[in-house]
């Protein structure tokens, strides 16, 4: 769960690097509470409370994308490319320090 609190701390941050870890816990916890939202909103008549969950979310979930291409040296853009990027997401990250900072591991 610190995961998902810690990117959306980072709520805009588009520069540095993300873990792979890191990417997949949020976008996990991410599933996870859009589920449970929706199911509230379901039973709340479709007040539409999964369309202002996502909205919310929606710039951290970009952010944490481009954060991850570049901890693996790549620039944000490849998150455009459909298919591509799921292989970038899920390469692991670049040992030594790159053009957009230190290695988050170290």
């Amino acid at each position: 769960m610190n995961w998902y609190f810690e990117v959306l701390k980072k709520y805009a941050v588009f520069s540095g690097r993300a873990m792979r870890e890191e990417y997949w816990m949020f976008i996990l916890f991410n599933l996870i509470a859009q589920f449970i939202v929706s199911i509230i909103d379901l039973i709340a008549g479709g007040i539409g409370l999964i369309a202002i969950y996502q909205l919310a979310t929606l710039i951290p979930t970009i952010s944490v994308g481009v954060r991850r291409m570049h901890d693996i040296d790549r620039s944000g853009w490849w998150l455009c490319i459909p298919f591509v990027n799921l292989v970038f997401l899920c390469m692991d990250s670049q040992p030594e320090t790159n053009q957009f900072g230190e290695n988050p591991k170290a």
